[in-house]
C-alpha cells in the first residue's frame, strides 16, 4: 500500500538521482515502460526496475499492464503540490535531463520505440 506523501517522504524518494530522473522524464513523457528508462538513463534493467519499485511504494507512480510490457505514469490522484514541485523542477532543469531525453528521441516515437526495446 502506498505512502501518505508528505513531503519528507517526496523529498526522501527523489534524493536519489536515478529516482529523480525517472520521475522527471515520466512527468514530461506521460508515459514510459521500463525498456525506454533503461535506454534513457543507461542503466541495467534491474536497477530502473528497483527504483522503479521504490517510487511505487512511495506512491508517486503507477503502473499498468499491456502484454509483457509495463508502463508508468503519475497517479491521476498524486497531490497537486507534488504535481507543482515535479512540473517547476522540469522546467528548471532541462538541461539536466538533456542527455536523457537526446537518448529517448533517439528511439524514435512509440511505435518505433516498441519495435527497438519492448
Amino acid at each position: 500500500m502506498p505512502t501518505t506523501i508528505t513531503p519528507p517522504v517526496l523529498f526522501k524518494c527523489l534524493a536519489d538521482e536515478t529516482r529523480a530522473r525517472v520521475m522527471l522524464l515520466v512527468a514530461l513523457e506521460q508515459e514510459l515502460c521500463v525498456c525506454e528508462l533503461t535506454c534513457a538513463l543507461q542503466a541495467s534493467q534491474p536497477k530502473i526496475s528497483r527504483h522503479l519499485a521504490e517510487l511505487r511504494q512511495c506512491g508517486l507512480l503507477q503502473d499498468r499492464r499491456q502484454g509483457q510490457w509495463v508502463y508508468y505514469s503519475l497517479p491521476t490522484d498524486l497531490p497537486a503540490w507534488v504535481t507543482a514541485v515535479l512540473r517547476t523542477s522540469l522546467q528548471a532543469n532541462k538541461d539536466w535531463l538533456e542527455n536523457n531525453l537526446q537518448a529517448l528521441q533517439a528511439m524514435g516515437d512509440r511505435p518505433v520505440r516498441l519495435s527497438s526495446c519492448c
